[in-house]
């Protein structure tokens, strides 16, 4: 790591997440390169390496601010909102979901490869701000819903956490996907983020109360 101020460290590691950010918006993930990424950047591609040794340590980086912001969001619910209906709390939780398209996209896609080639200090950050989201969750479950013991919230927990993993590929469908589906004769309901995600909230914790 070169020498700098913290705040020119955190600059350019924010710049470099921002590169990728933006280029994913466009680009598959095996597309993308460093020296892709560095193009973006105002400084050399080589000067990346004193900030990020792959580009699934930038990935994982942009993913780990994307999970922050998904914890953010539902401590923002448990602190502003003092009581919500079974209905409601799905409503929200499924807002906060689709209010987070790139983190459900990273979720299906490439997440061993990402977790694999970055060092254990990256691993460890981006463990932590999913365990923060992992706790913001339950923190609105035991305000919203009190009834769900400790074992029902567990359950609620592994229910919808492996989900979310799966909800990207099946409401962000591809024109080619579409005709696809239609040429092998398959029936299919389009739902959005927000539809799926609700239902399905509603309808583990109704079963869990």
């Amino acid at each position: 790591m070169p020498k700098g101020s913290p705040e020119l460290t955190l600059a350019r590691k924010e710049e470099i997440i921002s590169a990728c950010r933006k280029l994913y918006e466009t680009m598959s993930f095996k597309d993308i390169t460093l020296k892709e990424i560095g193009q973006q950047t105002s400084f050399t591609r080589t000067s990346i390496y004193n900030y990020f040794e792959t580009k699934e340590e930038i990935f994982l980086a942009l993913f780990t601010q994307e999970y922050e912001l998904f914890a953010k969001d539902l401590d923002g619910l448990c602190e502003h909102r003092e009581t919500l209906s079974t209905d409601e709390l799905s409503s929200e939780l499924a807002r906060a979901l689709e209010r987070r398209p790139l983190m459900l996209k990273l979720l299906s896609m490439n997440l061993y490869d990402m977790e694999a080639n970055s060092r254990m200090e990256r691993l460890v950050e981006f463990k932590a701000a999913y365990g923060e989201s992992k706790e913001a969750l339950d923190c609105c479950l035991q305000k919203f819903v009190p009834a769900l013991g400790e074992k029902s919230r567990q359950t609620f927990l592994y229910a919808f956490l492996p989900f979310v993993y799966g909800l990207y590929p099946y409401t962000v469908v591809t024109e080619k996907q579409r005709q696809a589906m239609q040429e092998a004769g398959i029936s299919y309901v389009y739902m959005s983020t927000y539809e799926m995600a609700c239902d399905f909230i509603r309808t583990l914790l109704g079963g869990l109360q």
